[in-house]
């Protein structure tokens, strides 16, 4: 719905979660009623000279308070009006900048506001009698971020400069009741703007232009030094962003506001082992497709065959098909797409290209047959529970017959797809899942979640493997479980029934189930000490997981045929290059 206030700057809801309270271009606040199915406007705030950049609700849901530019005002809730505004100094090192931007505030529940502004100051304010109490200078650029802990005991915000500064409320003297806020950490794990911060329990999250989303952990929160003690630093998205089809040797690469078509390489050449092959044939890009408007694109598939590309943003989703003549491409957009397509959130076409398979935002999955230029909706999964909980995750069978939908907590869900019928759920796990995929042959489903545990459903039994009942008795290796970026994709060869190939964004990894588990004392990644031993000493130490780091940061790797595999990487390096450059800090001696 149109808010009727300009651009929409800040948005927040109350601590109850029934209220919206947005602040717009024309200095408006705007609140906002939240029902079940709708959002309805309920009145506006009195308008204030300028764009309100921040809003932040006291956790009582009385009153809230919106940054603006030069001044802080803080409004009743009931009657809608200002009670106080606090106007900000514009002075940086002395001398007076022309304007100060209030690019974030928090609202504690003694009444203190706490703002971070473009004068690179973190400033704490009385909210009953609108006056300053204390004013930190943190950074000579503009602090643009801030978040609370659910105590009020420690806050985080970030800089323009690439640093998150971490302040705690501390005792004034060891035996005092009386508390102040200190800077305690600075933390430079950024190279450029921090443009959001969370502060959870046991550790402070960042993430900025750099493309970087930095999780460090509060160690004195961190009661067992595991995986939650560690630093883990994010680059990539946690999700699909090619696909590809093997019988034509296509790869579509999804973009936030276009599509790309590529036909890979070839070569006639051949080599010993570790060769880099001369192409007879370049890669060749085949098309681009663009979509109208703001919206990003959501997901994306291209069907097996190649004959088929279907993608969606959040209001539109699209189906193509695509002819080949010779070295020509045409491409024929299908017309009068049902509604309830709308904003998917993940699209997959079966094996043999003759069903495509959308999962809705609203928790339900569709199941569209496909013919010549044409479509006709089979049959609708509705979600099984009260909770709408939308579908992330997708993998089909090869033969087609069964489908298996993951959310982003529920268990897996497995669906029959001959008899159009819900067939059994997976028991629940706690941690998310992060890649699905189901074996040719004998219909065992692999999951890999976000803990790094792989387990193997048997989808005709109903119940996990004997290996997988093996490697949850033994346990995996503890380098195994120490990494930090999740599974994001499974696939298996269709000549070897013991093999799982997956990978992450630093490693491809082949589990040969016919070999013994990696334990703790074995060298779990290839140890090249091993070739020059003999053939009885290798197969001696051979275990099941066989572990490549060749290629990295890896965004996508599939197989072709039996013989071949693709892999696409995406250097950071080139990310970077495209960045603007950091903001310059003088350091000491230069």
């Amino acid at each position: 719905m149109d808010a009727f206030g300009g651009p929409i700057w800040s948005m927040t809801a109350s601590p109850s979660g029934s209220q919206l309270l947005i602040g717009c271009e024309d200095g408006s606040v705007k609140l906002f009623q939240i029902t079940s199915d709708k959002i309805q406007f309920e009145r506006n705030f009195d308008r204030q000279k300028s764009r309100i950049l921040s809003l932040s609700w006291h956790p009582s849901g009385t009153h809230i308070a919106a940054g603006s530019i030069d001044y802080i005002s803080v409004f009743d809730v009931k009657s809608g009006s200002a009670t106080h505004k606090m106007i900000v100094d514009r002075r940086y090192m002395g001398v007076s900048k022309r304007k100060c931007i209030i690019w974030g505030v928090t609202f504690l529940s003694d009444g203190t506001v706490i703002s971070v502004d473009s004068a690179g100051k973190v400033q704490f304010w009385d909210s009953a009698t609108g006056t300053l109490v204390k004013s930190h200078l943190i950074a000579n650029a503009d602090v643009q971020s801030i978040a609370v802990s659910d105590q009020e005991d420690s806050f985080v915000v970030g800089t323009a400069e690439g640093t998150v500064f971490h302040f705690q409320l501390v005792s004034v003297t060891s035996n005092s009741n009386e508390k102040q806020w200190v800077r305690t950490k600075p933390f430079q794990h950024h190279t450029h703007d921090v443009r959001a911060v969370a502060h959870s329990p046991t550790a402070l999250i960042s993430g900025g232009t750099d493309t970087h989303l930095v999780i460090r952990p509060l160690m004195e929160k961190v009661e067992v030094k595991n995986y939650d003690a560690a630093l883990r630093k994010i680059t990539f998205p946690h999700r699909r962003l090619i696909s590809c089809s093997k019988k034509r040797h296509l790869l579509l690469f999804q973009f936030a506001h276009h599509l790309e078509l590529w036909r890979l390489g070839s070569t006639v050449a051949t080599g010993k082992n570790g060769d880099i092959l001369p192409l007879s044939k370049n890669a060749d890009h085949l098309l681009q497709l663009k979509t109208k408007g703001p919206e990003n694109i959501i997901c994306s598939s291209i069907s097996p065959c190649g004959s088929w590309i279907a993608c969606s943003t959040a209001s539109r989703f699209f189906l193509y098909r695509l002819s080949y003549e010779r070295d020509s491409i045409s491409l024929q957009r299908v017309p009068k797409m049902p509604a309830f397509l709308r904003s998917a959130l993940q699209i997959l076409f079966s094996e043999d290209s003759t069903k495509l398979f959308v999962a809705s935002n609203q928790g339900s999955l569709h199941i569209i047959q496909l013919s010549e230029g044409c479509f006709k909706h089979l049959h609708t999964f509705q979600p099984q529970s009260e909770t709408v909980e939308a579908m992330c995750l997708l993998a089909v069978s090869p033969d087609g017959n069964w489908l298996a939908a993951s959310g982003t907590s529920a268990g897996v869900r497995i669906y029959g797809l001959k008899e159009l019928k819900p067939h059994c759920t997976v028991p629940a796990y706690n941690f998310p899942v992060t890649a699905l995929g189901i074996a040719p042959n004998t219909n065992n489903l692999v999951i890999a979640h976000s803990d790094q545990q792989v387990f193997e459903y048997s989808i005709p039994d109903k119940q996990y493997t004997e290996w997988s009942r093996a490697i949850q008795k033994q346990g995996f290796h503890h380098l195994w479980l120490q990494r930090d970026t999740p599974i994001t994709h499974i696939s298996f060869h269709p000549k070897r029934p013991m093999h799982i190939l997956l990978h992450d964004a630093y490693m491809f990894c082949i589990i040969d189930k016919s070999l013994p588990l990696p334990n703790d004392k074995t060298l779990l990644y290839n140890p090249l000490s091993l070739t020059n031993e003999s053939d009885v000493i290798r197969r001696r130490t051979a275990h099941a997981f066989k572990i490549s780091k060749k290629y990295k940061p890896l965004l996508f790797m599939e197989l072709l045929d039996e013989r071949t595999l693709v892999a696409v990487e995406r250097p950071l390096d080139d990310i970077i290059a495209q960045l603007p450059p950091p903001i310059k800090k003088k350091k000491f001696g230069t």
